[in-house]
């Protein structure tokens, strides 16, 4: 299966600005997290990340993918389980997501 967004399928170099076009092999991403392999394994296999498989069935991460990576691996060196630091990311996300909400609708009922 290949990805490909609606913005960058006729432009490949529009891939490059793609947070979410996995281009980064697990060596890659690993070595940019500063973590072992195994730990991107691991996180796979908890259905944390879901990285895309190439046709020879390798992960590629996309840039979106190491950064939920690296905020799990600061909780988990913060002593919380793999649970539950899916989890407060999960509400972390909501969080921003509502407050962003909260914020439109605050700029648009200011305007005449």
């Amino acid at each position: 299966m290949e990805h490909r967004s609606e913005a960058t399928a006729g432009d490949p170099l529009g891939r490059l600005d793609d947070p979410d076009y996995p281009a980064l092999t697990m060596s890659q991403a690993a070595e940019l997290l500063g973590v072992q392999a195994a730990f991107l394994r691991s996180l796979d296999g908890s259905g944390v990340l879901h990285p895309h498989r190439s046709q020879g069935g390798h992960r590629r991460y996309s840039r979106q993918q190491l950064v939920l990576a690296a905020r799990v691996r600061v909780l988990l060196d913060d002593g919380h389980s793999l649970a539950s630091a899916e989890v407060i990311v999960g509400l972390q996300d909501e969080l921003a997501s509502a407050r962003a909400d909260l914020d439109r609708l605050q700029g648009g009922a200011q305007e005449p």
